[in-house]
Protein backbone atom coordinates (compact mmCIF):
# COMPACT_ATOMS: atom_id res chain seq x y z
CA UNK A 1 0.00 0.00 0.00
CA UNK A 2 1.31 3.89 -0.84
CA UNK A 3 0.33 6.20 1.11
CA UNK A 4 0.95 10.40 -0.15
CA UNK A 5 -0.13 13.24 1.14
CA UNK A 6 -0.45 16.07 -1.05
CA UNK A 7 0.93 19.55 -0.13
CA UNK A 8 -1.98 21.20 2.40
CA UNK A 9 -4.13 18.33 2.05
CA UNK A 10 -7.27 19.61 3.95
CA UNK A 11 -7.86 15.51 4.64
CA UNK A 12 -5.52 15.38 7.05
CA UNK A 13 -4.86 17.07 9.81
CA UNK A 14 -2.62 20.33 10.14
CA UNK A 15 0.97 20.14 11.91
CA UNK A 16 0.02 22.43 14.44
CA UNK A 17 -3.37 20.06 15.56
CA UNK A 18 -0.76 17.14 15.56
CA UNK A 19 1.52 18.55 17.68
CA UNK A 20 -1.10 19.59 19.97
CA UNK A 21 -2.14 16.01 20.05
CA UNK A 22 0.94 14.34 21.60
CA UNK A 23 -1.39 10.60 22.65
CA UNK A 24 -1.72 10.44 19.21
CA UNK A 25 1.24 9.92 18.41
CA UNK A 26 2.98 6.37 17.48
CA UNK A 27 -0.81 4.64 18.07
CA UNK A 28 -1.38 6.62 20.95
CA UNK A 29 1.13 6.34 23.48
CA UNK A 30 3.88 8.62 24.11
CA UNK A 31 6.61 5.74 24.75
CA UNK A 32 8.36 7.55 21.56
CA UNK A 33 7.81 11.29 22.26
CA UNK A 34 10.94 12.17 23.54
CA UNK A 35 13.03 10.75 20.71
CA UNK A 36 10.64 12.81 18.17
CA UNK A 37 10.53 15.96 20.46
CA UNK A 38 14.90 15.25 20.04
CA UNK A 39 14.62 15.10 16.63
CA UNK A 40 13.17 18.32 16.83
CA UNK A 41 15.57 19.98 18.35
CA UNK A 42 18.28 21.24 15.99
CA UNK A 43 17.32 24.55 15.13
CA UNK A 44 18.11 24.49 11.37
CA UNK A 45 20.37 26.64 10.33
CA UNK A 46 22.51 26.95 7.63
CA UNK A 47 25.29 25.66 9.16
CA UNK A 48 23.93 22.28 10.26
CA UNK A 49 21.14 21.94 7.72
CA UNK A 50 22.54 18.03 6.67
CA UNK A 51 22.25 17.00 10.67
CA UNK A 52 19.16 17.92 10.80
CA UNK A 53 17.72 16.49 8.37
CA UNK A 54 19.83 12.99 8.65
CA UNK A 55 18.41 13.06 12.15
CA UNK A 56 15.05 13.43 11.15
CA UNK A 57 15.25 10.37 8.62
CA UNK A 58 16.70 8.48 11.13
CA UNK A 59 14.11 9.07 13.71
CA UNK A 60 11.23 8.79 11.14
CA UNK A 61 12.72 5.01 10.23
CA UNK A 62 13.05 4.67 14.22
CA UNK A 63 9.65 5.91 15.29
CA UNK A 64 7.55 3.92 12.27
CA UNK A 65 9.68 0.99 12.03
CA UNK A 66 10.30 1.31 8.10
CA UNK A 67 13.31 0.21 6.77
CA UNK A 68 13.85 3.25 4.28
CA UNK A 69 13.33 7.16 5.20
CA UNK A 70 14.24 9.96 2.39
CA UNK A 71 13.91 13.55 2.54
CA UNK A 72 13.76 14.82 -0.74
CA UNK A 73 14.72 18.72 -0.84
CA UNK A 74 13.57 20.60 -4.16
CA UNK A 75 14.88 23.41 -5.46
CA UNK A 76 14.98 26.99 -4.06
CA UNK A 77 11.97 27.71 -6.56
CA UNK A 78 10.13 24.36 -6.15
CA UNK A 79 11.12 23.27 -9.86
CA UNK A 80 12.37 20.17 -8.85
CA UNK A 81 14.92 18.49 -6.74
CA UNK A 82 17.54 20.32 -5.18
CA UNK A 83 18.80 17.28 -3.26
CA UNK A 84 18.26 13.88 -1.07
CA UNK A 85 18.76 13.04 2.72
CA UNK A 86 18.55 8.91 3.08
CA UNK A 87 18.92 6.62 5.58
CA UNK A 88 18.54 2.62 6.10
CA UNK A 89 18.31 0.04 3.22
CA UNK A 90 17.58 0.45 -0.38
CA UNK A 91 13.38 0.86 -0.73
CA UNK A 92 13.29 -1.70 -3.00
CA UNK A 93 15.29 -4.44 -0.63
CA UNK A 94 12.36 -6.79 1.42
CA UNK A 95 8.92 -8.06 1.19
CA UNK A 96 7.30 -5.10 2.14
CA UNK A 97 8.59 -2.64 -0.21
CA UNK A 98 5.31 -2.01 -1.19
CA UNK A 99 4.20 -0.14 1.77
CA UNK A 100 5.01 3.36 1.51
CA UNK A 101 4.52 7.02 3.14
CA UNK A 102 4.93 9.99 1.60
CA UNK A 103 4.44 13.30 3.01
CA UNK A 104 4.83 17.18 1.51
CA UNK A 105 7.48 19.40 3.65
CA UNK A 106 5.75 22.74 3.75
CA UNK A 107 5.75 25.82 6.09
CA UNK A 108 3.12 28.84 5.78
CA UNK A 109 1.78 27.00 2.34
CA UNK A 110 5.44 27.19 0.52
CA UNK A 111 6.66 23.76 -0.26
CA UNK A 112 10.83 22.30 0.67
CA UNK A 113 10.48 18.70 -0.05
CA UNK A 114 8.97 15.41 0.67
CA UNK A 115 9.16 13.27 3.25
CA UNK A 116 9.59 9.46 2.35
CA UNK A 117 8.90 6.44 3.62
CA UNK A 118 9.12 2.93 2.41
CA UNK A 119 8.86 -1.08 3.81
CA UNK A 120 7.43 -1.73 7.29
CA UNK A 121 10.05 -3.91 9.23
CA UNK A 122 6.91 -6.30 10.49
CA UNK A 123 5.94 -6.61 7.38
CA UNK A 124 2.70 -4.47 8.02
CA UNK A 125 1.25 -1.28 6.68
CA UNK A 126 1.70 2.17 8.38
CA UNK A 127 -1.29 3.45 9.99
CA UNK A 128 -2.65 6.63 11.51
CA UNK A 129 0.17 7.05 14.11
CA UNK A 130 2.98 6.56 11.87
CA UNK A 131 1.03 9.38 9.64
CA UNK A 132 0.95 11.71 12.51
CA UNK A 133 4.88 10.98 13.22
CA UNK A 134 5.57 11.86 9.80
CA UNK A 135 3.96 15.13 9.48
CA UNK A 136 5.20 16.12 13.21
CA UNK A 137 8.80 15.22 11.77
CA UNK A 138 7.98 17.00 8.32
CA UNK A 139 7.75 20.12 10.02
CA UNK A 140 10.54 20.08 11.65
CA UNK A 141 12.39 19.25 8.30
CA UNK A 142 10.54 22.24 6.54
CA UNK A 143 11.45 24.62 9.12
CA UNK A 144 15.10 23.31 8.77
CA UNK A 145 15.03 23.71 5.26
CA UNK A 146 13.37 27.62 5.59
CA UNK A 147 16.22 28.75 7.44
CA UNK A 148 18.80 27.46 5.42
CA UNK A 149 17.59 28.73 2.57
CA UNK A 150 16.81 31.95 4.28
CA UNK A 151 20.55 31.98 5.45
CA UNK A 152 21.90 30.95 1.58
CA UNK A 153 19.85 33.84 0.33
CA UNK A 154 20.95 35.98 3.02
CA UNK A 155 24.91 34.92 2.51
CA UNK A 156 23.74 35.44 -1.90
CA UNK A 157 21.98 39.19 -1.29
CA UNK A 158 25.45 40.43 0.89
CA UNK A 159 28.06 38.70 -1.19
CA UNK A 160 26.05 40.67 -4.75
CA UNK A 161 26.07 43.50 -2.47
CA UNK A 162 29.51 43.95 -1.93
CA UNK A 163 30.16 43.03 -5.35
CA UNK A 164 28.33 46.15 -6.92
CA UNK A 165 30.00 48.18 -4.35
CA UNK A 166 33.06 47.04 -5.25
CA UNK A 167 32.82 47.64 -8.97
CA UNK A 168 31.32 51.42 -8.47
CA UNK A 169 34.72 51.23 -6.03
CA UNK A 170 36.94 50.63 -9.06
CA UNK A 171 35.63 52.35 -11.57
CA UNK A 172 35.29 55.49 -9.66
CA UNK A 173 39.01 54.27 -8.88
CA UNK A 174 40.27 55.86 -12.54
CA UNK A 175 42.48 54.48 -14.90
CA UNK A 176 45.54 54.16 -12.41
CA UNK A 177 44.10 51.17 -10.59
CA UNK A 178 42.84 48.87 -13.70
CA UNK A 179 45.08 50.71 -16.36
CA UNK A 180 43.12 51.83 -19.62
CA UNK A 181 39.73 52.90 -19.17
CA UNK A 182 38.21 50.85 -21.62
CA UNK A 183 38.70 48.10 -18.59
CA UNK A 184 35.91 49.46 -16.87
CA UNK A 185 33.49 47.35 -18.76
CA UNK A 186 35.93 44.55 -18.22
CA UNK A 187 35.28 44.75 -14.68
CA UNK A 188 31.62 44.63 -14.57
CA UNK A 189 31.90 41.47 -16.49
CA UNK A 190 34.40 39.90 -14.43
CA UNK A 191 32.31 40.47 -11.54
CA UNK A 192 29.44 39.54 -12.84
CA UNK A 193 30.52 36.08 -13.68
CA UNK A 194 31.99 35.78 -10.30
CA UNK A 195 28.98 36.68 -8.62
CA UNK A 196 26.99 34.46 -10.67
CA UNK A 197 29.38 31.62 -10.48
CA UNK A 198 28.90 31.36 -14.27
CA UNK A 199 31.31 30.17 -17.04
CA UNK A 200 31.33 33.70 -19.55
CA UNK A 201 30.23 37.39 -18.10
CA UNK A 202 30.06 39.64 -21.09
CA UNK A 203 29.02 43.36 -21.53
CA UNK A 204 27.63 43.74 -24.87
CA UNK A 205 27.15 47.84 -26.34
CA UNK A 206 25.22 49.18 -29.59
CA UNK A 207 27.11 47.94 -33.13
CA UNK A 208 27.06 51.44 -35.16
CA UNK A 209 25.25 48.66 -38.03
CA UNK A 210 22.52 47.67 -35.88
CA UNK A 211 22.35 45.08 -32.91
CA UNK A 212 24.53 44.82 -30.09
CA UNK A 213 28.35 44.38 -29.60
CA UNK A 214 30.82 42.41 -27.30
CA UNK A 215 33.22 44.75 -26.27
CA UNK A 216 34.40 43.33 -23.29
CA UNK A 217 34.20 39.30 -22.08
CA UNK A 218 35.74 37.22 -18.70
CA UNK A 219 35.58 33.71 -19.10
CA UNK A 220 36.88 29.92 -17.82
CA UNK A 221 36.10 28.46 -21.25
CA UNK A 222 39.15 27.93 -23.78
CA UNK A 223 40.61 30.85 -25.22
CA UNK A 224 39.27 29.74 -28.67
CA UNK A 225 35.71 30.18 -27.07
CA UNK A 226 37.11 33.58 -26.37
CA UNK A 227 38.80 34.79 -29.51
CA UNK A 228 35.26 33.55 -31.34
CA UNK A 229 32.92 35.66 -28.37
CA UNK A 230 34.70 39.45 -28.49
CA UNK A 231 33.46 41.28 -30.71
CA UNK A 232 30.80 38.83 -31.44
CA UNK A 233 27.46 40.08 -31.90
CA UNK A 234 23.64 39.67 -31.92
CA UNK A 235 21.82 40.74 -34.96
CA UNK A 236 19.53 43.36 -34.89
CA UNK A 237 16.49 40.84 -35.90
CA UNK A 238 17.23 38.61 -32.64
CA UNK A 239 13.98 38.87 -30.52
CA UNK A 240 16.17 38.96 -27.30
CA UNK A 241 17.62 42.09 -28.45
CA UNK A 242 14.25 43.68 -28.70
CA UNK A 243 13.96 42.73 -25.24
CA UNK A 244 16.82 44.08 -24.22
CA UNK A 245 16.46 47.34 -25.70
CA UNK A 246 13.06 47.76 -24.13
CA UNK A 247 15.05 47.64 -20.53
CA UNK A 248 13.58 43.93 -20.02
CA UNK A 249 15.70 40.91 -19.36
CA UNK A 250 15.86 37.97 -20.87
CA UNK A 251 16.20 34.40 -19.05
CA UNK A 252 16.82 31.07 -20.25
CA UNK A 253 17.48 27.59 -18.95
CA UNK A 254 18.84 26.80 -21.98
CA UNK A 255 20.33 29.49 -24.08
CA UNK A 256 21.65 26.97 -26.69
CA UNK A 257 18.14 25.31 -27.52
CA UNK A 258 16.37 28.64 -26.96
CA UNK A 259 13.88 29.86 -29.88
CA UNK A 260 14.66 33.34 -29.36
CA UNK A 261 18.20 32.91 -29.56
CA UNK A 262 19.88 33.83 -33.38
CA UNK A 263 23.46 34.48 -32.52
CA UNK A 264 26.05 31.26 -32.84
CA UNK A 265 27.51 31.96 -29.54
CA UNK A 266 24.42 30.82 -28.02
CA UNK A 267 25.61 26.90 -28.14
CA UNK A 268 27.75 26.71 -26.02
CA UNK A 269 26.02 28.20 -23.43
CA UNK A 270 22.79 26.77 -21.03
CA UNK A 271 21.21 28.85 -18.32
CA UNK A 272 21.91 32.16 -19.05
CA UNK A 273 21.07 35.80 -17.65
CA UNK A 274 21.02 39.16 -20.31
CA UNK A 275 20.48 41.50 -18.30
CA UNK A 276 20.14 45.74 -19.86
CA UNK A 277 22.46 48.32 -18.26
CA UNK A 278 20.08 51.02 -17.95
CA UNK A 279 20.56 54.55 -16.37
CA UNK A 280 17.80 56.98 -16.21
CA UNK A 281 15.23 55.14 -18.42
CA UNK A 282 18.07 54.85 -21.44
CA UNK A 283 19.50 51.17 -22.56
CA UNK A 284 23.29 51.58 -22.60
CA UNK A 285 24.06 47.94 -23.49
CA UNK A 286 23.71 44.31 -21.45
CA UNK A 287 25.58 42.09 -19.12
CA UNK A 288 25.42 38.64 -20.31
CA UNK A 289 26.39 35.96 -17.66
CA UNK A 290 26.10 32.37 -18.95
CA UNK A 291 26.36 29.09 -17.50
CA UNK A 292 27.95 26.04 -19.64
CA UNK A 293 24.95 23.79 -20.86
CA UNK A 294 23.74 21.24 -18.30
CA UNK A 295 24.68 23.72 -15.71
CA UNK A 296 22.22 24.29 -12.41
CA UNK A 297 19.61 26.67 -13.88
CA UNK A 298 19.34 30.55 -12.16
CA UNK A 299 17.18 30.42 -9.29
CA UNK A 300 14.48 33.63 -8.54
CA UNK A 301 17.02 34.68 -6.38
CA UNK A 302 19.71 35.41 -8.15
CA UNK A 303 17.96 36.91 -10.92
CA UNK A 304 16.40 39.04 -8.71
CA UNK A 305 20.35 40.30 -7.51
CA UNK A 306 21.61 39.89 -10.99
CA UNK A 307 18.83 42.53 -12.27
CA UNK A 308 20.10 44.82 -9.50
CA UNK A 309 23.11 44.35 -10.15
CA UNK A 310 23.10 45.10 -13.49
CA UNK A 311 21.18 48.02 -13.10
CA UNK A 312 24.00 49.26 -10.07
CA UNK A 313 26.77 48.61 -12.85
CA UNK A 314 25.04 50.84 -15.71
CA UNK A 315 24.90 53.55 -13.20
CA UNK A 316 28.55 53.04 -12.01
CA UNK A 317 29.57 53.24 -15.71
CA UNK A 318 27.80 56.57 -16.54
CA UNK A 319 29.35 58.01 -13.12
CA UNK A 320 33.26 56.95 -14.00
CA UNK A 321 32.86 58.45 -17.48
CA UNK A 322 31.86 61.04 -16.12
CA UNK A 323 34.24 61.27 -13.65
CA UNK A 324 37.25 60.44 -16.66
CA UNK A 325 35.67 63.03 -18.57
CA UNK A 326 36.23 65.39 -15.43
CA UNK A 327 39.78 64.64 -15.15
CA UNK A 328 40.62 64.90 -19.17
CA UNK A 329 38.80 68.64 -18.99
CA UNK A 330 41.36 69.30 -16.25
CA UNK A 331 44.25 67.78 -18.18
CA UNK A 332 43.22 69.80 -21.04
CA UNK A 333 42.86 73.01 -19.03
CA UNK A 334 46.26 72.53 -17.31
CA UNK A 335 47.82 72.34 -21.15
CA UNK A 336 45.73 75.48 -22.35
CA UNK A 337 47.53 77.25 -18.94
CA UNK A 338 50.95 75.78 -19.68
CA UNK A 339 50.83 77.05 -23.41
CA UNK A 340 49.50 80.46 -22.80
CA UNK A 341 52.32 81.17 -20.42
CA UNK A 342 54.99 79.64 -22.45
CA UNK A 343 53.24 81.95 -25.62
CA UNK A 344 52.34 84.93 -23.52
CA UNK A 345 55.73 84.95 -21.22
CA UNK A 346 58.38 83.21 -22.18
CA UNK A 347 58.42 83.34 -25.77
CA UNK A 348 58.18 86.70 -25.21
CA UNK A 349 61.10 87.43 -22.48
CA UNK A 350 63.11 85.56 -25.07
CA UNK A 351 61.98 87.51 -28.05
CA UNK A 352 63.21 90.99 -26.09
CA UNK A 353 66.49 89.12 -25.28
CA UNK A 354 66.97 88.32 -28.77
CA UNK A 355 65.94 91.72 -29.62
CA UNK A 356 69.13 93.39 -27.46
CA UNK A 357 71.75 91.12 -28.51
CA UNK A 358 71.08 92.00 -32.19
CA UNK A 359 71.20 95.21 -30.78
CA UNK A 360 74.63 94.37 -29.52
CA UNK A 361 75.61 92.83 -32.15
CA UNK A 362 75.31 95.65 -34.80
CA UNK A 363 77.00 97.77 -32.36
CA UNK A 364 80.14 95.35 -31.85
CA UNK A 365 83.20 96.47 -33.19
CA UNK A 366 85.61 93.31 -32.37
CA UNK A 367 84.54 90.35 -35.14
CA UNK A 368 84.56 87.85 -33.17
CA UNK A 369 82.27 89.52 -30.56
CA UNK A 370 79.61 90.13 -33.63
CA UNK A 371 79.70 86.29 -34.58
CA UNK A 372 79.21 85.03 -31.23
CA UNK A 373 76.45 87.36 -30.42
CA UNK A 374 75.10 86.12 -33.72
CA UNK A 375 74.98 82.31 -33.29
CA UNK A 376 73.18 83.19 -29.95
CA UNK A 377 70.58 85.28 -31.69
CA UNK A 378 70.46 82.36 -33.94
CA UNK A 379 70.48 80.06 -31.14
CA UNK A 380 67.45 82.07 -29.51
CA UNK A 381 65.43 81.85 -32.05
CA UNK A 382 65.57 78.34 -32.49
CA UNK A 383 64.44 78.18 -28.67
CA UNK A 384 61.85 80.07 -29.67
CA UNK A 385 60.52 78.14 -32.71
CA UNK A 386 61.05 74.39 -30.40
CA UNK A 387 58.77 76.32 -27.48
CA UNK A 388 56.29 76.75 -30.34
CA UNK A 389 56.21 73.49 -31.71
CA UNK A 390 55.67 72.38 -27.82
CA UNK A 391 52.60 74.45 -27.84
CA UNK A 392 51.25 73.46 -30.45
CA UNK A 393 51.31 69.97 -29.21
CA UNK A 394 49.71 71.12 -25.88
CA UNK A 395 47.04 72.34 -28.01
CA UNK A 396 46.10 68.95 -29.50
CA UNK A 397 43.18 67.73 -28.88
CA UNK A 398 42.16 64.26 -27.09
CA UNK A 399 44.54 61.17 -28.26
CA UNK A 400 41.19 59.46 -29.47
CA UNK A 401 40.39 62.27 -31.41
CA UNK A 402 41.83 61.98 -35.09
CA UNK A 403 44.93 63.09 -35.57
CA UNK A 404 45.85 66.13 -37.53
CA UNK A 405 48.32 67.41 -40.01
CA UNK A 406 50.25 69.14 -37.43
CA UNK A 407 50.27 66.35 -35.29
CA UNK A 408 51.52 63.92 -37.62
CA UNK A 409 53.63 65.58 -38.41
CA UNK A 410 55.40 66.63 -35.15
CA UNK A 411 55.04 62.67 -34.16
CA UNK A 412 57.17 62.51 -37.00
CA UNK A 413 59.78 64.69 -35.97
CA UNK A 414 59.36 63.10 -32.58
CA UNK A 415 60.35 59.47 -34.08
CA UNK A 416 63.12 60.38 -36.29
CA UNK A 417 65.05 62.13 -32.90
CA UNK A 418 67.19 59.43 -31.85
CA UNK A 419 68.85 58.47 -35.24
CA UNK A 420 69.29 62.82 -35.82
CA UNK A 421 70.86 63.16 -32.38
CA UNK A 422 68.47 65.75 -31.16
CA UNK A 423 64.58 66.40 -32.34
CA UNK A 424 63.92 68.53 -34.85
CA UNK A 425 62.98 71.95 -34.66
CA UNK A 426 59.35 72.49 -36.65
CA UNK A 427 57.90 75.31 -37.67
CA UNK A 428 54.06 75.58 -39.16
CA UNK A 429 53.33 78.31 -41.54
CA UNK A 430 49.45 79.25 -42.57
CA UNK A 431 46.15 76.96 -41.19
CA UNK A 432 48.13 73.68 -42.06
CA UNK A 433 45.34 71.37 -40.60
CA UNK A 434 42.29 73.44 -42.57
CA UNK A 435 43.90 73.91 -45.83
CA UNK A 436 46.08 70.58 -46.32
CA UNK A 437 43.19 67.31 -48.07
CA UNK A 438 43.98 63.98 -46.39
CA UNK A 439 45.81 62.50 -49.33
CA UNK A 440 48.10 65.62 -49.85
CA UNK A 441 48.94 65.76 -45.99
CA UNK A 442 49.27 61.73 -45.80
CA UNK A 443 51.89 62.26 -48.72
CA UNK A 444 53.67 65.06 -46.95
CA UNK A 445 54.13 62.93 -43.97
CA UNK A 446 55.60 60.03 -45.83
CA UNK A 447 57.85 62.61 -47.76
CA UNK A 448 58.75 64.12 -44.25
CA UNK A 449 59.81 60.51 -43.36
CA UNK A 450 62.11 60.28 -46.10
CA UNK A 451 63.97 63.50 -45.64
CA UNK A 452 64.72 63.25 -42.13
CA UNK A 453 65.84 59.66 -43.16
CA UNK A 454 68.11 60.67 -45.50
CA UNK A 455 69.51 63.76 -43.35
CA UNK A 456 70.44 61.54 -40.59
CA UNK A 457 72.45 59.82 -42.86
CA UNK A 458 75.03 62.96 -42.54
CA UNK A 459 74.19 63.21 -38.76
CA UNK A 460 73.59 67.13 -39.02
CA UNK A 461 73.94 69.21 -35.18
CA UNK A 462 70.58 70.41 -35.95
CA UNK A 463 67.07 69.77 -38.49
CA UNK A 464 64.38 72.18 -39.01
CA UNK A 465 61.47 71.50 -40.84
CA UNK A 466 58.78 73.95 -41.84
CA UNK A 467 55.59 73.13 -43.19
CA UNK A 468 54.20 76.20 -45.25
CA UNK A 469 50.26 76.16 -46.15
CA UNK A 470 50.86 79.70 -47.93
CA UNK A 471 53.19 78.69 -50.42
CA UNK A 472 52.95 79.87 -53.94
CA UNK A 473 54.37 77.11 -56.66
CA UNK A 474 56.49 78.06 -59.77
CA UNK A 475 53.03 77.78 -61.80
CA UNK A 476 51.39 80.39 -59.62
CA UNK A 477 48.99 77.87 -58.14
CA UNK A 478 48.45 78.11 -54.04
CA UNK A 479 50.47 74.91 -52.76
CA UNK A 480 51.50 73.03 -49.31
CA UNK A 481 55.52 73.30 -49.56
CA UNK A 482 57.95 71.04 -47.16
CA UNK A 483 61.40 72.04 -46.49
CA UNK A 484 63.76 69.93 -44.09
CA UNK A 485 67.26 71.91 -44.01
CA UNK A 486 70.35 71.71 -41.72
CA UNK A 487 71.31 75.10 -40.94
CA UNK A 488 74.76 74.36 -40.34
CA UNK A 489 75.10 73.33 -43.85
CA UNK A 490 75.63 69.82 -43.32
CA UNK A 491 72.92 68.50 -45.84
CA UNK A 492 71.38 70.01 -48.90
CA UNK A 493 68.37 71.56 -48.45
CA UNK A 494 64.98 68.86 -49.02
CA UNK A 495 61.94 70.30 -50.52
CA UNK A 496 58.93 68.80 -51.25
CA UNK A 497 55.02 70.58 -52.25
CA UNK A 498 52.10 70.21 -53.83
CA UNK A 499 48.74 72.57 -55.35
CA UNK A 500 46.41 72.67 -52.28
CA UNK A 501 42.58 71.05 -53.02
CA UNK A 502 39.84 70.94 -51.61
CA UNK A 503 39.21 69.13 -48.08
CA UNK A 504 36.71 67.30 -49.84
CA UNK A 505 38.91 65.97 -52.27
CA UNK A 506 39.88 62.00 -51.82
Amino acid sequence: MRCALKPSDPAGDPPERTAQSPRALAGGTVSRLPQLLEAMAPDGSGHDLRQALDRIAETAASLTGARHAAVGIHDEDGGGPGGQVTHGSSPGAGPSAGTSLEVPIEVQGELFGTLYLAGKEDGGEFGDGDLHVVRVLATGAGIALRNARMHAVAGQRRRWIDGAASVTTELLAGPGARGAAGNALTVVAEQGRELAEAATGAVLLPHAEGGMEVVAISTVLPEAVRTEAFRGRIPAKSPVLHQLRAGLAVFSDDFAADPRSVSPLSRHYGPTMLLPLRSNGRVLGALALCRTSGGARFSHTERTLGTQFAAQAAVALVLADRHRDRERLAVFEDRDRIARDLHDLVIQRLFATGMLLETARRKAVLPEVRDGLGRAVDELDATVQEIRTAIVALQQGPPEAPPGLRTRVLRAAGAAAAALGGRPSVQFVGPVDARVDDRSGRALVAALGEALTAVGASAPARVSVVVDATATLPDGRAGVRLTVSCPDGGHPPVTWERPLRGRSDG
